[in-house]
C-alpha cells in the first residue's frame, strides 16, 4: 500500500479573476499526483494559469494519512 498525503493547496488564480483566491484539500501520492489531479479539476477557462499549480503543490501544507483513502479533491474552496 502507497502512502498517501493531505495536501492543503492555495489557488493560484491570482486577483481578479479569483477574488479572495482559496484553499484547496487534496488527497495524493506525491507532487506529481497532487499536480495531475488540479490540472484535471480545474476550469478549462483557467487553463492560462497552469504554469502556477505545481508552485502551490511544492509549497502546500502535506499531512501523512493512514489507510487506503482515493486520490482526488476532497474539498475545495476558491472565489
Amino acid at each position: 500500500m502507497t502512502q498517501k498525503f493531505l495536501y492543503l493547496v492555495d489557488y493560484w488564480v491570482p486577483f481578479p479573476a479569483s477574488e479572495y483566491s482559496g484553499l484547496l484539500a487534496v488527497i495524493g501520492e506525491d507532487d506529481n499526483e497532487v499536480h495531475d489531479i488540479l490540472l484535471n479539476w480545474r476550469e478549462d477557462y483557467l487553463e492560462k494559469y497552469d504554469s502556477l499549480i505545481m508552485q502551490n503543490v511544492v509549497d502546500a501544507q502535506t499531512f501523512p494519512l493512514a489507510g487506503y483513502i482515493d486520490s482526488g479533491v476532497v474539498e475545495s474552496f476558491t472565489t
